[in-house]
């Protein structure tokens, strides 16, 4: 069972790997990676979602829930495969550093139907009896096609949102998709190869990761994209008028945080269709999932107990209301489709015990934030307030810790520009530390930490600071963009972190000692 042991992770996303391509790929840098890994002791890879970006290039915005990022398609082992003349990466311009998402797809796509053309023209042995045997897979082809068909509608139209599509095509008349299916036969075509590409490719990353012992923790958002072929192909499942446009949208209210709340503008699922259909649409989604990952990290575990509805149009979240979630009924339906649920529920912000009892009845860990531990006592503002649930002396044994998030500033980047002097001060007396390291004090702190996992983002491992974030909510440009230079996982890093992972008893892979036999008892 995963999560059931004493260890440790790094969280670092696959667009983060180094290499000359422009982004991070499945290729030979994410084995080197998984070395790295297995050496240092560590037992768990935890990721972003890996679907196809759209706005902002993030990961929490795909145009699906099901297909997988075409950008992460790695050039090195399409010439390997015979779908790429060598020539083409040796005119490939060296790009490294942070990832140029405009660039990246140009030359990206431009690789994908060059081996798209070949696979047409002559296939390489092997490849079409590969292809043949995954799209017929269950689970696959019934979103496969649509999602394909969504992808080349949305560039006949120029790539404007579903519900700006001629009417017959975005209501799906059955008719209208079958002659749009054989007038965009090649781009349909191209999508479906596409996504093989990548699913094969992953799975080599998924038996790589598991000969090496290392299991691999996936991210699964709540909500969906509008602009998605999850929300285009299912539409009785979601909150829409009879034109397609949402009725209410996703958010959060007014807090202490934003005085006008978040407004996500995702679209909210109809729960009571959804639970006359015993969640079919959701036990397609988790199996998908868990035929890509290990373990999954439910994202707003929250809002399945109870969820903020703004209604659509509205300009800020400020007024939206609180509507019950499935809660309970929700995770029975999902262990009774699926079995185990090797899932984290992140349940962060303002958490009611309705949320906390649903994640204790099912067994699943919880998340904990380290620099999220140090609020001030509101007697003794030098001290850290004893009643914070993610100080260490508050943790249970089924979470799981982390120093931060891919949302959070980097250790040092919070340290020097986003905490108080309170919450600093509050720090190193409560860790006995003079903070010159902060965060090799989170890390430590999170190792001897009594939950039983812990998972560190690689910027703090390399002691990086702000410029190094991968994500800061509400900002325009730059997020998703960040990435290892080639030799910064080093042996040395390698060799620390190890040496910490042994002293606290989360190493992986630890040296055989012989233990010694107990003392004989003695005769009374």
């Amino acid at each position: 069972m995963p999560l059931d042991q004493r260890r440790a992770g790094i969280l670092l996303h696959p667009t983060s790997l180094p290499g000359p391509y422009g982004i991070g790929d499945l290729g030979s840098a994410c084995i080197r990676f998984l070395d790295w890994v297995q050496a240092t002791g560590l037992a768990y890879w935890q990721i972003l979602p890996l679907g196809p970006t759209g706005f902002g290039d993030s990961p929490y915005q795909c145009f699906s829930a099901f297909a997988g990022n075409p950008l992460l398609v790695s050039p090195e082992l399409l010439v390997q495969d015979g779908l790429l003349d060598g020539e083409h990466l040796q005119n490939w311009p060296e790009q490294r550093g942070a990832v140029d998402y405009g660039a990246v797809m140009e030359l990206k796509h431009k690789a994908l139907h060059e081996a798209h053309q070949k696979f047409l023209s002559n296939p390489p042995g092997g490849i079409k009896e590969r292809y043949g045997q995954w799209s017929k897979r269950e689970g696959v082809s019934g979103w496969l096609e649509d999602y394909a068909l969504f992808k080349a509608l949305k560039k006949e139209n120029s790539g404007k949102c579903w519900v700006e599509w001629p009417e017959s095509v975005k209501l799906r008349d059955k008719q209208a998709l079958a002659d749009a299916r054989k007038r965009l036969e090649q781009d349909v075509s191209y999508h479906e190869f596409i996504q093989f590409l990548f699913f094969d490719q992953w799975e080599r990353i998924r038996k790589e990761a598991a000969s090496r012992g290392i299991e691999i923790i996936g991210d699964a958002p709540i909500y969906v994209s509008f602009d998605s072929a999850d929300t285009w192909a299912a539409q009785g499942e979601f909150e829409l008028d009879e034109k397609g446009n949402p009725t209410h949208v996703a958010g959060v209210p007014p807090d202490y945080f934003s005085a006008t709340g978040q407004l996500w503008g995702n679209p909210l699922y109809r729960w009571d269709v959804m639970e006359k259909e015993g969640y079919a649409w959701w036990a397609a989604r988790m199996r998908a999932i868990f035929e890509q990952v290990d373990i999954v990290r439910l994202d707003h575990f929250r809002g399945f107990m109870g969820y903020y509805a703004v209604p659509f149009g509205q300009p800020t979240a400020e007024h939206g209301a609180w509507r019950k979630g499935p809660g309970a009924k929700f995770f029975q339906a999902m262990k009774k489709a699926i079995g185990d649920l090797p899932i984290i529920a992140e349940d962060l912000g303002e958490i009611t015990y309705d949320v906390t009892d649903v994640r204790k009845q099912f067994n699943l860990p919880g998340m904990v934030i380290l620099q999220f531990a140090w609020s001030p006592a509101a007697l003794d503002p030098m001290i850290a307030n004893p009643n914070n649930e993610f100080l260490p002396h508050r943790h249970e044994y089924n979470s799981v810790v982390y120093t931060g998030t891919h949302d959070n500033d980097t250790t040092i980047g919070w340290w020097q520009h986003t905490s108080t002097p309170d919450e600093r001060t509050g720090m190193q007396i409560y860790l006995s530390v003079d903070g010159a390291l902060p965060n090799w004090d989170l890390i430590r702190c999170g190792l001897r930490s009594v939950a039983q996992t812990f998972v560190v983002p690689a910027q703090d491992l390399l002691d990086l600071g702000t410029e190094a974030r991968m994500n800061l909510p509400g900002r325009p440009a730059g997020n998703w963009t960040w990435r290892l230079n080639e030799n910064d996982l080093s042996v040395p890093l390698s060799q620390k972190l190890r040496e910490l992972l042994l002293i606290y008893e989360r190493c992986a892979n630890p040296p055989e000692v012989a233990i010694p036999d107990p003392p004989k008892q003695p005769e009374y």
